[in-house]
């Protein structure tokens, strides 16, 4: 499908990366690395990864950082990290939704804390990106939860459908180190760059005209609200620095008041 989305400059991106991607004695204190150069969190709610400890943890660093939480829900496979595709009918991929953003929508309540966006993993992230029924199922539970919620998701047309179709507000999600298809959308087999100074040209390229360099050698234009970075990235520090040289990231609540003339 050609991609008509027109060149405009990306003013404000929110930088997000995972939380509590851990469980029992598996740790991940990489996570910790990142708080200093992101501006939102998507925290693991119990299913893929994240236990009530390290979730507890999670919510207090975030505080501590001033940082915007989210829910990162995933598939019900510890063993898999989420990373195994199931199919579900339309109320068990509500259930598992509900269950898990409810989850920690308590828990955050009790720091006095609000969970303003919800992030799939693995898995489900996939095919929510590839899947416009199964994106769906997701944001109609998300919407169940609050209807101030913003649902993250790969950027493309599926997830722009899934926003006009069912009313919910959505955040469109890059990457500096995945490949794109010539339709805008990613190309999940490619392997994952490993460049700083690649991973900072294609971040410039996608603030001064929307694009992101794609397989075919071209470039497509992408919208772009945020951009996810990994811990498990072997140059994601020198990356997340170099790019707060380029750009401060502002959470996307911030962007969306901003536009409506509340804030300067």
């Amino acid at each position: 499908m050609q991609n008509t989305l027109e060149r405009k400059v990306v003013k404000y991106i929110d930088f997000n990366c995972d939380l509590a991607q851990m469980f029992g004695v598996y740790k991940n204190n990489s996570e910790e690395d990142l708080l200093d150069y992101v501006s939102s969190v998507n925290i693991s709610c119990g299913f893929h990864a994240g236990d009530p400890v390290s979730i507890k943890n999670a919510l207090t660093q975030a505080k501590e950082h001033n940082l915007v939480v989210g829910a990162h829900i995933g598939f019900e496979d510890i063993q898999g990290f989420g990373n195994r595709p199931m199919k579900l009918s339309d109320d068990e991929i509500e259930a598992v939704v509900l269950y898990q953003v409810g989850a920690i929508m308590s828990i955050a309540k009790s720091f006095k804390m609000e969970i303003e966006h919800v992030r799939p993993h693995g898995a489900m992230y996939k095919m929510a990106a590839q899947d416009y029924e199964f994106s769906a199922s997701i944001a109609k539970a998300i919407k169940k939860c609050s209807q101030w919620l913003v649902y993250y998701g790969a950027t493309g047309e599926n997830l722009s459908k899934v926003s006009e179709d069912l009313n919910v507000k959505v955040a469109h999600e890059v990457f500096l180190n995945k490949i794109y298809n010539a339709d805008g959308s990613l190309d999940f087999d490619a392997k994952d760059i490993v460049n700083t100074e690649t991973s900072i040209i294609r971040l410039k390229q996608l603030l001064s005209a929307s694009q992101v360099y794609n397989n075919e050698g071209g470039k497509s234009y992408v919208e772009a609200d945020t951009a996810h970075f990994s811990s498990s990235a072997p140059n994601v520090i020198e990356v997340l620095q170099e790019a707060n040289e380029v750009i401060k990231p502002m959470p996307v609540n911030y962007k969306n008041v901003y536009a409506s003339g509340w804030v300067e």
